[in-house]
């Protein structure tokens, strides 16, 4: 008598791999999600926090045409303005007045506790912080 396994019980075995596969492949691109929205919303509070410094040299943030150029104006508060994660995508900085200002971020995964429903991301939800 010969031993060995089936074609049957090759096949199932196979499949199963197949689908837990499948599963951990989906899950990885989940993770990988929360990641990069973990990194927008550390990168939009370090800007408020930039921004907070600038506001208490200059009296007021700064308006919207001199912030995405940074330049050495901004050293002192910051050396590096981050970008996000994905190159499809930016920060955006939008100037109220002098005490106001609004900074957003499109958040890639829909279930974020922290998202607002937002129709111009594409996931439809944003991050945002304000002073």
């Amino acid at each position: 008598m010969k031993k060995g396994f089936t074609l049957i019980e090759l096949l199932v075995v196979i499949s199963l791999i197949g689908v837990l596969a499948t599963l951990v492949i989906a899950n990885m691109n989940s993770a990988r999600e929360r990641a990069r929205d973990a990194t927008r919303k550390s990168d939009l509070r370090n800007i408020q926090t930039a921004l907070r410094l600038y506001y208490n040299d200059k009296g007021g943030y700064p308006i919207a045409s001199v912030l995405p150029a940074w330049g050495s104006a901004w050293t002192p508060y910051m050396n590096i303005l981050p970008a996000d994660p994905l190159v499809s995508q930016s920060y955006v900085y939008t100037y109220t007045d002098s005490d106001d200002y609004t900074l957003k971020s499109c958040l890639e995964n829909p279930s974020d506790d922290k998202g607002i429903a937002d129709a111009t991301c594409t996931s439809g939800y944003k991050y945002e912080v304000k002073p």
